[in-house]
Formats: C-alpha cells, structure tokens, sequence
C-alpha cells in the first residue's frame, strides 16, 4: 500500500501544479508538496513517480511550498484551494491511509510491549515461566493481527524478528532450568524408589496389610507435591499404583487388585482438576496483564476510532475474565468437595483394612483352634484303640482260659469213660473166657471131632465173638463215644 501520491491539479488561480501527497503515519499527518508548472519538469516529473513516490527522498527546486494536515476521515486530505481531477484517487488514499495509521499505531504498541518483555528478560536471574507465557500470548496477538492483515508486511517481519530474539533469550534460562530440575527430579525420584522398594519387600514378607497402606497413602501424598519430569513421574506413579494393587490382590485375592476402587478414581478426579485450576489461573492472570495493557492505551489513543476499538476489546476482556473467574468459582468448590470425599474414602479405606486385619487375625485363631482340637482328638482315638485293644486281649484271654478248662474236663471225662470201658472189657473177656473154657471142656468129653459140615463149637464162638451179626463191639463203642465226646 503506497503511502505518496503524485498528481496534477490546480490552485484557487486555476495555475497547473504538480502535487506531492505523502502520508506521515506516525504522527497522523499529511505533508503537501507543490511545484508550479515551470518547476515540473520532465526529467523531475520522472524523479517524482519513480523515486519519490516509491519512497526515496529528492531534492526539491528552490520553488515550492509545503503544508501539513492533520488525517481524518471527515476532512478532505487536500485544502479547498487546491483541485484535482482524480478525486476519487484521493478519497481512497484517505481510506487507505487512515487504515495505515492504525496500524503502524497497533505495530508501535506491539514494539512497546515487546519493550517491556525486554527489560523483564534482561533483569531475569533464572527462568520465568509466567514471563515465558507472556511472550508466548503476546506473539499468539501478533499472529491473529498478521493473519487479519492489520499489520504490514514489514512491521510484521520487524516483530517476528524481536520476538524470536526473546524466546532465545528465554530458553538459554529454560535450558538451565532444565538441567537443575532433571537433576532435582532425580533425586526425589531416587527418594520415592527407595520407599517403594521397603514396602515391596514388605508386602513380600507377608508383614501387616494395614501399616503398609497407610505408609503408601502418606507415600502418595508426598508425591502429589513433589515435581519430576515426565518420565521420573511416569515411572514413581507406575511403582507406587502396583504397590497398591498388590496390597489389594492380598486383601482380595487375585483378580480384584485390578479394580479401580472410588478411592483412587476420586484421587485421578482430584488430580484433573488441580490442573485445571492451575491453568485457568494462568488464563485469567494473562487476561487480566492484557486489561491492564488496554487501560493504559486507550489514554495514549489518538483519534476516536483507536479509543472506540481500544474500549471495545476492554470489555470483550473483562466478560471474558468474569466468565473465566465463574468457572474457577465452580472449580474450587468442586475441589472442596472432592477432598472432602477423598477424606472419607480414606477413612472408610482405612477402617475396611483394620477390619481385614482383624478378620485375618480371627481366622488364624480359628484355624489354630481348630488344629488343637484336631490334634486332641487323634490323640483320644488312639488311647480308645489301646483300650479296645487292651480288652480284647483280656477277652481273648478269659476265652483261652475256658477252652483250656472245657479241655481238662473233656480229657478228664474221657479218662474216666476209657477207664470203665476198659474195666467193662475185662469184665466181658473174663466172662467169655470162662464160657469158652466150659465149651471146650464140654466138646472135648463128648467126641473127637464134629460131623462133616458142622462148624465146630469154638468156630461159632470165634465168629460171634468178632462179628456179632453187626453189633459193635464195647472197644468200638468207646471209641466212637471218645470221638463224639
């Protein structure tokens, strides 16, 4: 957009001039040059559309005059003496000019701004965050206007340069910070493993559930307050949960420890929000420096229109403000109640392990209770089975006994039937013999043989005597009764 004109015009004598329209931005002027017609020549003629409308500077003949006006957009840019025929090139260089002004003003206070971010910088010892965001905000501005074309090329090319110069400056403090946070980091991350590696051990050894989840919740509070990297945190928040699910898989048994408790989802809340808040505070604060900016310009404004502008993004800031600080509102409120649940969940947390620990401790009095009781009872079947066994032989014993005295009686009885039943075959013998010996005396006085086909008297005897047509005999008898007996 070109900031001179060259024309043609006349003055209140109708005398031809050459005009010279230049725009002075900075103070919100026009500069107005004219030559009489014997002063424009060609070869200055020339001079004027190739060199000094393009920007240059010319040494002007000895004859012209100069008037300054101010630029608004009411008043003609040229004096009521002075006629051109291109009237409509002058009422869009006002325009356009008008639009410049603006926007080397919005350049002049960008500059400013970044004048005062120098001089934060330069009395910087470390690096500042809020400062870094400050900047950061400021060039997301510059970019907005640069992308609506409120800004020149040149003027936008100027600011991108010093702010770059800036964050430079920066992110030579950010770098140190860096090296003394990582290091810091370390070490409370060295800290945290330490404690975690205790318990794990501990949790290990089976030792006491509930003084464990206490150390690990005074654990994890330490850790909310503490800063690391991301990786450092990643890796403490990581061990820290497995403790913790670890300590419930023994409260739970497998396959519970996993299960997000309303402790811990409420603790993640918790956490989201902190965050939010943080950052909303951080948007507020840069608003509220971007007010204070605004207030101080609108005094230095020149010209309606910047005021106007100016008091408009004013109170686009300050409902913005109020709408941000409604939402903060709701935030801590929210956070209130949230510690107050988290409060109760420990608690309520708290008392479930103590009551684990005293059902634990019961069941192992149960369980030894019942091993005594165990233990006793084997120890009572064993003194019933020598008691049965004792018995028995005491049974066994009498049973013997009788056996042995049925066994004398029978062998006594038997003694005594042997030895009638001997008596009696005495007796018999004797008896027969006596009989024999009478038949013999009888046969041997009667002849000296028998006839043919009798059998002899002792013959007869002798076969009775052995047979008896199937008598037993008193031995057999004897026997049989023995055997039966």
């Amino acid at each position: 957009m070109k900031t001179r004109i060259v024309i043609w015009g006349t003055n209140e004598k109708d005398e031809k001039l050459l005009i010279g329209i230049a725009l002075n931005a900075a103070e919100n002027k026009v500069d107005i040059y004219t030559f009489p017609e014997k002063q424009a020549t060609e070869v200055f003629y020339n001079l004027m559309m190739n060199q000094w409308r393009e920007g240059s500077e010319l040494e002007f003949p000895e004859e012209y005059s100069h008037i300054e006006r101010p630029l608004t957009m009411t008043e003609s840019l040229l004096p009521e003496n002075l006629r051109v025929e291109r009237t409509d090139l002058i009422q869009r260089a006002q325009t356009e000019w008008h639009f410049v002004v603006l926007s080397a003003k919005l350049h002049r206070s960008f500059k400013e701004e970044i004048a005062e971010i120098r001089e934060r910088i330069q009395e910087l010892e470390s690096f500042d965050r809020q400062v870094w965001d400050e900047l950061k905000d400021f060039w997301q501005k510059v970019q907005g206007h640069i992308r609506d074309k409120n800004l020149f090329r040149d003027h936008a090319r100027s600011l991108k340069e010093n702010v770059n110069e800036l964050f430079s400056e920066l992110k030579k403090f950010r770098r140190k910070m860096d090296e003394e946070f990582k290091e810091t980091s370390k070490e409370n991350a060295a800290r945290f493993h330490e404690k975690l590696q205790d318990i794990e051990e501990r949790i290990k050894e089976g030792l006491g559930l509930q003084p464990i989840f206490n150390e690990l919740k005074e654990i994890q509070r330490d850790y909310r307050g503490t800063k690391f990297t991301r990786e450092d945190n990643k890796k403490v928040w990581d061990r820290l949960d497995k403790a913790f699910k670890k300590v419930k898989e023994k409260k739970y048994g497998p396959g519970k420890s996993g299960q997000s408790s309303a402790l811990n989802r409420i603790t993640r809340r918790y956490e989201g929000l902190l965050a939010a808040i943080q950052k909303m505070e951080r948007s507020i604060n840069r608003d509220k420096r971007d007010l204070e900016f605004q207030d101080r310009k609108i005094a230095d404004s020149e010209g309606q229109l910047e005021a106007q502008i100016r008091q408009a993004k004013v109170k686009m800031i300050e409902e913005r403000i109020h709408s941000k600080e409604e939402k903060l509102a709701d935030m801590h409120r929210t956070k209130e109640d949230l510690e107050s649940r988290i409060k109760k969940e420990e608690a309520r947390e708290e008392q479930r392990m103590k009551e684990e620990e005293k059902e634990k401790v019961q069941q192992g009095i149960k369980e030894k209770i019942a091993e005594e009781i165990k233990e006793a009872a084997e120890a009572r079947d064993v003194e019933v089975d020598a008691e049965k066994l004792e018995k028995a032989a005491e049974e066994i014993s009498e049973s013997i006994k009788k056996q042995k005295k049925t066994a004398e009686s029978v062998l006594d009885s038997l003694e005594n039937t042997i030895g009638e039943s001997i008596k009696d075959m005495g007796d018999t013998i004797r008896a027969v013999a006596a009989v024999v010996a009478d038949k013999i005396e009888d046969a041997l006085q009667s002849g000296d043989g028998q006839e043919e086909g009798k059998e002899s008297p002792i013959g007869k005897m002798q076969g009775k005597s052995d047979l008896e047509a199937g008598k037993t005999s008193p031995i057999k008898k004897m026997q049989g009764k023995s055997e039966e007996e």
